[in-house]
């Protein structure tokens, strides 16, 4: 190989984690795409770039100079949970479509798309399977791959999709995924105050609220002791891990059996078709006939329960003058019988993005719907949000935080260790020592860089709201740093490479007539 330098592109750009990543190996930024005043600002700062090398809005762009490798973290809210996992039908998922026409109109050697992990998820199978018939088009051979970015030197849970192709297949057959580092960076080597010295006993194994052995974790976030190294806050949860409201409120016993109930009959599919339904009185009696209303109730005082109107009835007499939200629900209803927890599973719903609590009390009011149902159900059931204003709080001794959103998240951080011998000693501390205490904070902005794989002083706004936005939209440098050293090894860049006769294919045509998800018909050679 006589050279690693080449010349890139950078769609999508964000704060500059492309960049940063190619030009650690040998790669010249020519230009970059991004819409974001924020974002803008904080790449052209950062990598003293001007403002004219910014090419806009990508669905603008008609051509793109000649380059040889193309990067695009595409927008990925439209894959996500977060963003109703609508794909192509959120106009964020028709932004593939300008992403690959401008890959086919400059032809470079090589490119790298990131995306959510959702992309990869059997409900977005078929979007996917565009995505890469589309790319293979255009005259490139893909293949994409899921990765971890704490296996590849960040301390971060954040499970993303890249697809790599090549102009030329016999570098796509030379190129060979990285094999995960074996020495990962751990969060207590970027917590700013902590300085203590970490060592692990050997403990009891883990078990669940309901005494069974815990075998896997879905993080990975236990010591090698056995205990978890962080808490969850959440009523909707059992695992070893979490801690309730009712664990931090003063609660009976027999209080605490009622949620304990609730907590393992919520999800069976008896009560209904969501992953986690409510449950009327009745149903408690039948799991346990002491149960009063009276007990529901006390709960619902202690903020831990709610009340939810399940069903309702439809009075069609009074059907007139309905609003288009409200026509759309009740058509939404197969017979006279309204289920809430029907319709949030209803697509066209969510489509219109029509607001259940907001609309539904209008129809109540018009005497359209009566409540017919009422359970109970627990008052917190956004698991996101956690209790209180926490969601998870970690401690040192974890190897990764969790995947950093634009949104921010109510996770904490602590720098206080905790020394037990057994799960109950382990949570009893936590919660006397750490969260009663308040010795817990947010990770601080220079955290969140290293977190990602830039650097601690990387200049960002001061707010946080926006930088957290920036970083967490952003992607993890090391992973793209190592990817581009084996597309490099490829020879793909090799002056060699470059003298070779390439094939040629027709420019197809812009986004604009992809609109509705029709596809592509094949270029012809």
């Amino acid at each position: 190989m006589e050279t690693n330098n080449f010349t890139f592109i950078d769609l999508f750009s964000g704060i500059g984690g492309f960049r940063m990543a190619l030009e650690n190996n040998g790669g010249e930024c020519l230009h970059f795409s991004e819409i974001s005043k924020d974002a803008i600002d904080t790449y052209c700062k950062n990598s003293n770039e001007p403002i004219e090398k910014n090419l806009g809005d990508i669905t603008k762009i008609k051509e793109l100079p000649k380059h040889n490798l193309l990067t695009a973290g595409v927008p990925c809210q439209s894959w996500s949970i977060a963003g109703r996992n609508l794909g192509f039908d959120d106009d964020r998922g028709q932004l593939w479509n300008d992403t690959i026409f401008l890959l086919n109109q400059s032809r470079p050697d090589t490119f790298i798309f990131e995306n959510v992990k959702g992309l990869v998820d059997p409900r977005n199978k078929k979007a996917l399977n565009y995505i890469l018939e589309r790319i293979a088009e255009a005259g490139y051979t893909a293949n994409y791959y899921v990765l971890n970015s704490f296996d590849y030197g960040v301390p971060q849970n954040r499970i993303r999709i890249y697809i790599i192709g090549f102009r030329d297949k016999e570098f796509a057959d030379k190129f060979r995924l990285p094999k995960p580092i074996e020495k990962k960076i751990k969060l207590a080597d970027i917590l700013s105050d902590f300085n203590e010295k970490i060592i692990e006993t050997e403990n009891e194994p883990p078990r669940d609220l309901f005494g069974e052995i815990i075998t896997q974790r879905s993080m990975s976030l236990s010591t090698s002791n056995g205990l978890n190294d962080y808490f969850l806050f959440n009523d909707l949860r059992n695992g070893h891990s979490t801690i309730h409201s009712w664990d931090i409120l003063n609660t009976t016993e027999r209080q605490k059996k009622i949620c304990y109930l609730l907590l393992k009959n919520r999800r069976k599919s008896a009560y209904g078709n969501l992953d986690g339904n409510p449950l009327s009185l009745k149903h408690f009696q039948d799991l346990e006939d002491s149960i009063k209303e009276e007990e529901l109730n006390e709960l619902v005082e202690l903020d831990i329960l709610k009340k939810v109107n399940y069903s309702y009835s439809i009075n069609r007499e009074k059907l007139t003058e309905l609003t288009e939200e409200e026509n759309i629900i009740i058509n939404n209803c197969e017979t006279d019988i309204l289920v809430v927890d029907n319709l949030k599973m209803s697509k066209e719903l969510k489509l219109k993005k029509i607001s259940l609590s907001k609309t539904l009390p209008f129809l109540i009011e018009k005497e359209i719907i009566t409540p017919i149902e009422t359970r109970y159900d627990f008052k917190n059931t956004k698991i996101s949000t956690g209790l209180y204003g926490v969601n998870r709080i970690f401690l040192p001794t974890s190897n990764i935080f969790p995947t950093l959103v634009a949104s921010d998240t109510n996770d904490y951080v602590t720098t206080k260790i905790i020394t037990a011998k057994n799960e109950e000693e382990h949570r009893k501390l936590f919660i006397n020592k750490v969260y009663k205490k308040e010795n817990y904070r947010r990770i601080t902005k220079e955290e969140a860089c290293l977190i990602q794989g830039f650097p601690k002083d990387y200049i960002l706004p001061d707010n946080r709201a926006r930088w957290m936005k920036l970083v967490g939209n952003s992607v993890s440098v090391p992973v793209i740093e190592i990817l581009a050293k084996a597309i490099i090894e490829t020879g793909v860049f090799d002056k060699v490479s470059k003298t070779k006769k390439i094939r040629t294919i027709p420019t197809i045509l812009h986004t604009e007539q992809f609109k509705g998800n029709q596809i592509l018909k094949k270029a012809s050679l």
